[in-house]
This record gives C-alpha cells, structure tokens and sequence, in this order.
C-alpha cells in the first residue's frame, strides 16, 4: 500500500522536497508512484494541508 495525495493538496511542493525515493510528481495536484513510494510516511508526516495518507 504506498501514500496517495487527496484533493486537499495545495500543490506547496514541501512532499517532493522530502521524498528520498522522488516517488511524488508535480502537476495541479501532486501525485504518488505507487511502484516507486516505500511507505516511510515522510511526506505525510510534513504536508501542511494534511492531504497525503495511506491508500
């Protein structure tokens, strides 16, 4: 199961500066690769918006 980025994203790019994996794209809303993502929870853990959680 990696993360997934909800609608509540506001697109502040504070995820993609912390994924050591660079499993997140940018885009209006950002995105996660599942194939990519290891589940640290790092992103979750600083996305000020709240919109990355467990799929």
């Amino acid at each position: 199961m990696a993360y997934v980025i909800s609608d509540d994203c506001i697109a502040c790019g504070t995820c993609i500066d912390e994924c050591a994996v660079g499993a997140i794209s940018e885009g209006e809303k950002y995105s996660i690769d599942p194939e990519v993502c290891v589940e640290c929870g790092t992103c979750a853990d600083v996305c000020p918006s709240g919109a990355i959680s467990l799929a």
